[in-house]
């Protein structure tokens, strides 16, 4: 079992950036694969990024490609999300997710991210 808390998010005008950090306990965070998610008012949550559990691999929305870097240091049980020329739209609570037997299965509790234009 791990337990996930996101930090970093904020109030931040359009063009800007943010780091966004979830530490992790448990001494078995490097065996999750973990992910990014957002939620939008009125909207449905939607996928962000995701990396393997080594790091080798990340994948990312098309919305969000190009603009934010997902990455993790197993070192701290830290997965990083970097948003860079953010937008708008953007604007959402961002969560923490760990993926175990190929499912979401643990989830933090989210950090609010506000993009002014």
């Amino acid at each position: 079992q791990v337990q996930l808390a996101e930090s970093g998010g904020g109030l931040v005008q359009a063009g800007g950036s943010l780091r966004l950090s979830c530490a992790a306990s448990g001494r078995t965070f490097s065996s999750y694969g973990m992910g990014w998610f957002r939620q939008a008012p009125g909207k449905e949550r939607e996928f962000v990024a995701a990396i393997s559990w080594n790091g080798v691999d990340t994948s990312y929305s098309d919305s969000v490609k190009g603009r934010f870097t997902i990455s993790r240091d197993n070192a701290k049980n830290t997965v990083y999300l970097q948003m860079d020329t953010l937008k708008p739209d953007d604007t959402a609570v961002y969560y923490c997710a760990a993926r175990s037997n190929g499912k979401y299965g643990y989830w933090g509790q989210g950090t609010q991210v506000t993009v002014s234009s």
